[in-house]
């Protein structure tokens, strides 16, 4: 066995190297995996008041102005789901 690279080997692995960079960042991270948020579903998000009148614009996990830190997605002042705190 030779442990010698011809020119077209080296070259075929030159060429190759931007192809491998690309297909390895396209790789889902670790930070893709959170499960701190999840999907309205998920949560029984609906776009009106709860129980008792409670809403997202009165829970510690909405963030104005219109976003949470446990649903995913566009949320309204008015919503609720069931992750709902009291501030």
């Amino acid at each position: 066995m030779s442990n010698s690279f011809s020119r077209r080997e080296i070259i075929s692995l030159i060429v190759a190297l931007p192809l491998g960079i690309v297909a390895v960042s396209a790789l889902p991270s670790a930070a893709d995996d959170d499960d701190s948020s999840g999907t309205k579903a998920q949560f029984k998000y609906q776009a009106t008041p709860g129980p008792d009148g409670k809403a997202c614009g009165a829970c510690s996990l909405f963030q104005a102005p219109n976003a949470c830190s446990v649903v995913k997605g566009k949320i309204v002042a008015t919503g609720y789901c069931t992750s709902y705190a009291a501030k």
